[in-house]
């Protein structure tokens, strides 16, 4: 069953009115960093979100050592890889 076909622009419209808008500031800030750097935002928020899954796994599962958490995450994140194309 292929029932692909092409969006209205009136479905577009929908769709882009529901995204949040640029930030342009960050954008610039983002382009005069040097190549090297511009990673580091996005490891920041990795980071950020892997901490709130320990935190979350931990009251979940507080008879878990660190690493046995650190594993469910993994588990967690390969699986939601392997289902959405990101984690």
């Amino acid at each position: 069953m292929n029932d692909k076909r092409p969006l209205t622009p009136e479905e577009i419209s929908k769709i882009v009115d529901g995204l949040n808008p640029i930030d342009w500031v960050q954008m610039e800030l983002l382009a005069k960093m040097p190549p090297e750097k511009r990673i580091y935002p996005s490891l920041h928020a990795s980071a950020m979100i892997r901490a709130g899954l320990r935190t979350a796994f931990k009251r979940k599962f507080p008879n878990l050592s660190l690493s046995e958490i650190n594993m469910k995450i993994l588990d967690y994140l390969t699986f939601m890889d392997s289902k959405y194309g990101h984690a």
